[in-house]
């Protein structure tokens, strides 16, 4: 079963994203980019996952964390969620 972002879940969070990250960083660029292409694809993941099931993390969210991972050069993703958590915790 395909996985959806769950709006309720970012109320819960306690960083927000937007303060933290510059109106002009060029990331609001690629993430407008990627959110664009991968609204086109949503059909198509759509097919791609079984009805019924668990859910899955949202495919897009995936393959967004894997831009990142390629963007900034990160040799694993474990590495990229371990650097991610550092970095939640030291701004709590």
């Amino acid at each position: 079963m395909r996985g959806r972002r769950n709006p309720q879940l970012t109320m819960l969070a306690s960083i927000d994203l937007e303060e933290r990250v510059p109106p002009s960083h060029p990331l609001r660029t690629v993430k407008r980019l990627a959110d664009e292409a991968l609204a086109d694809l949503s059909s198509t993941f759509d097919e791609m996952y079984a009805k019924d099931g668990r859910p899955s993390i949202p495919p897009e969210r995936l393959l967004k964390a894997s831009l990142l991972i390629a963007l900034y050069s990160v040799r694993s993703e474990r590495a990229f969620c371990e650097a991610d958590l550092a970095e939640a915790r030291s701004s709590i």
